[in-house]
């Protein structure tokens, strides 16, 4: 999903030596539970919700629908009207029709947050409120990917999950293929989310606008392995390029974790080196999948979603001077920080006997 370039890290050894760092770094607030701030939603999948979730991520399956019946089902006229409405699509501003449109993807927001239950924990929002004061952005690293990333909803500013300025700015940065899909590309900019290239990134680091994205991106998803289901695939090794934005502009990073993404979707998809390659190239992974009533490329089953959002890691300010021990340090910090977080939180979100397996 991350358009920055990734660098490569060897082993599991290179971070962990990291650890002495990372004990001066952390607060003893993360570990203090009656510090944290939880808002949990009641969970209500019924019709209301139901439609909302399907005009947000229903769409997937539509556009194919349309596709077929366009090729096999639709008359001369249909198939002009299809072709015309699809172009306008594409030649339309993504935000169209504006304000109007805003207002949809609000109403989506809140009843997503019903359909999934939604369930925040901040571990230490005061920290979050001092980063904000000094006027810094705040990069929050969701993780995992899994099948979609729809949780990062929980940072929608329609819903006030995070204090202050932060919640008003929140963003998601997703892969950039999705604007360039007919009316996907307006639904993902009515729910505030913005392409995750370079000059976005960056942009938004310099003028103070904090953000969410998911480093692990489209190839953690080739990764899903279901012969292991004790282990929860991170593919975090080689995504350095975040962090090294991050020195760029001296903007903290915050680990974020989503739990029970797992099985909202059942799904398939070739495996190899093509499937690979297809995939880096689009940023869409060939993949079918299948989520509520078995419906293909429908919407995702309503699992309780539960998003823990750990404590910013300072980052300094290091501008054109960025080096390589540098970005090495302090993802090395990022992954162990990202690791204490899931310990601190699987046992209450039913993931037990479950582990975090990064590569």
């Amino acid at each position: 999903m991350s358009a920055v370039q990734e660098n490569n890290i060897n082993s599991m050894d290179d971070y962990t030596k990291s650890t002495p760092l990372l004990q001066k770094h952390s607060s003893s607030s993360s570990n203090d539970s009656s510090k944290w701030k939880i808002h949990d939603t009641p969970q209500d999948s019924g019709l209301l919700p139901t439609i909302a979730v399907t005009l947000w991520l229903g769409w997937n399956g539509i556009v194919l629908l349309l596709i077929l019946y366009t090729i096999f089902l639709a008359d001369k006229w249909q198939r002009i009207v299809i072709v015309g409405v699809t172009t306008l699509s594409l030649v339309l501003p993504a935000d169209f029709p504006g304000a109007l449109g805003y207002r949809m993807g609000d109403w989506m927001m809140q009843q997503a947050e019903k359909y999934f239950g939604l369930k925040t924990v901040i571990e230490d929002e005061e920290d979050l409120i001092r980063h904000a004061n000094q006027n810094k952005a705040l990069i929050f690293a969701f993780n995992p990917h899994d099948m979609l990333p729809y949780a990062v909803f929980a940072f929608s500013p329609v819903l006030r999950r995070l204090p202050g300025k932060i919640g008003e700015d929140g963003r998601c940065l997703m892969t950039s293929a999705i604007f360039n899909i007919p009316f996907l590309r307006h639904v993902y900019s009515w729910v505030s989310g913005l392409p995750v290239d370079k000059r976005t990134f960056l942009g938004r680091l310099h003028s103070g606008e904090s953000f969410t994205f998911t480093p692990g991106g489209v190839q953690e998803v080739l990764m899903q392995n279901r012969e292991s289901p004790r282990d929860v695939i991170l593919y975090l090794k080689k995504r350095k390029g975040f962090i090294k934005l991050a020195l760029t502009t001296g903007s903290p990073v915050v680990p974020v974790f989503g739990f029970n993404l797992d099985g909202s979707y059942g799904y398939w998809f070739p495996r190899g080196r093509l499937t690979e390659k297809i995939s880096r190239a689009a940023g869409i992974v060939p993949i079918v999948f299948w989520g509520r009533w078995c419906i293909p490329f429908g919407i995702p089953n309503p699992q309780k979603i539960h998003v823990v959002i750990g404590q910013a890691i300072d980052i300094p300010k290091e501008g054109d001077s960025v080096t390589q021990e540098s970005i090495d340090k302090y993802h090395g910090i990022f992954m162990e920080e990202l690791e204490a977080l899931f310990e601190r939180h699987k046992h209450e979100a039913g993931y037990g006997e479950r582990q975090l397996k990064i590569i």
